[in-house]
């Protein structure tokens, strides 16, 4: 038995499902739908999405929507590949009914937690935020909500101390996509079972802001580091250095607390550039990696050694 699939996403993230469903012998992807082309970096040249490319080596029909659910001629080209399964990855819309109902077998939706915690835009990031030790992967069949469809299978995947959320999506995709196919394999056989998500115990993951990007430096050490590492790639986190932006790129924790001082005072230590934190100021974050406006990404001591930085001057100052 072979079942007919069509793919919905658009992102990095989703890749290596898509491929996974490629190479299984058990599905046949009949179509990709996916964001539209888009221009970005030097010279806002169009980029195709990276889902879009590989369904392009593979000869597999791309259908590029702005708004799936305005779009009824795609709805009706969906149709028309007559769908056993769509299986989606990060594809960011709501599905309307007509296409909930389109495939004989179901939507199924690969979610970057362990549902119900985390339902919503960005749960990987969100992941770290809250300062998890542990994320996930879920598998489970879409219905009109978002993210609260029945759930099929799971998968862990531990967060290390430095492991920051593009680290993270990139270990989630992987595992996850090895998670599909095995739900698949399972509906195949007749072994799948579902799991209605109780929804007293949901947690909300909403959309990142550029707001969030500036840093608090009365914030603890650890809220501060799960920041730095939690919001990347996209809004990242600034601090200010003499009215300049500095991007925070890599940040380490230091065991040990020292005098109160004011916090967003910087302090050179031999090799090492610190900031004081905490409300009063007596924890020290390691700032690692940083980029000044206009320029890419240092160490922060090569940044302190350039503009000549003095233990006692300030973020913000």
């Amino acid at each position: 038995m072979s079942l007919r699939v069509i793919f919905l996403g658009t992102p990095e993230f989703a890749v290596p499902t898509l491929n996974e469903l490629i190479a299984f012998p058990k599905t046949e992807v009949v179509g990709v739908v996916c964001q539209p082309d888009r221009p970005a970096g030097r010279g806002n040249k169009m980029h195709l999405p990276p889902v879009k490319e590989v369904a392009l080596k593979h000869n597999i029909q791309v259908l590029q929507p702005v708004k799936l659910a305005k779009d009824a001629d795609v709805v009706a080209k969906m149709r028309e590949l007559d769908p056993d399964l769509i299986v989606m990855v990060a594809f960011g819309q709501i599905l309307k009914k007509e296409v909930l109902d389109m495939p004989r077998k179901g939507v199924m939706n690969l979610h970057g937690s362990l549902l119900p915690k985390l339902r919503g835009a960005a749960p990987i990031n969100w992941s770290i935020l809250n300062g998890d030790t542990v994320a996930g992967i879920t598998t489970m069949f879409s219905d009109p909500g978002v993210d609260t469809g029945p759930m099929l299978l799971k998968a862990e995947v531990p967060i290390t101390d430095d492991m920051t959320s593009v680290d993270l999506a990139q270990a989630l995709s992987t595992v996850g996509s090895k998670l599909v196919i095995e739900t698949i394999e399972k509906l195949i056989d007749g072994t799948l079972t579902s799991l209605v998500q109780d929804d007293s115990q949901h947690t909300y993951a909403p959309m990142l802001t550029k707001d969030m990007a500036v840093i608090n430096w009365q914030w603890d050490a650890r809220t501060i580091h799960n920041r730095v590492r939690g919001l990347q790639p996209w809004p990242g986190t600034v601090g200010s250095f003499k009215g300049s932006q500095i991007k925070i790129w890599k940040t380490k924790l230091l065991a040990d607390k020292k005098y109160p001082c004011k916090p967003g005072t910087l302090f050179l230590d031999a090799n090492h550039l610190l900031v004081a934190c905490g409300e009063s100021g007596d924890e020290r974050l390691e700032l690692t990696e940083v980029q000044p406006a206009n320029k890419n990404r240092m160490q922060a001591q090569a940044w302190a050694n350039g503009v000549h930085l003095k233990s006692g001057q300030e973020f913000f100052d």
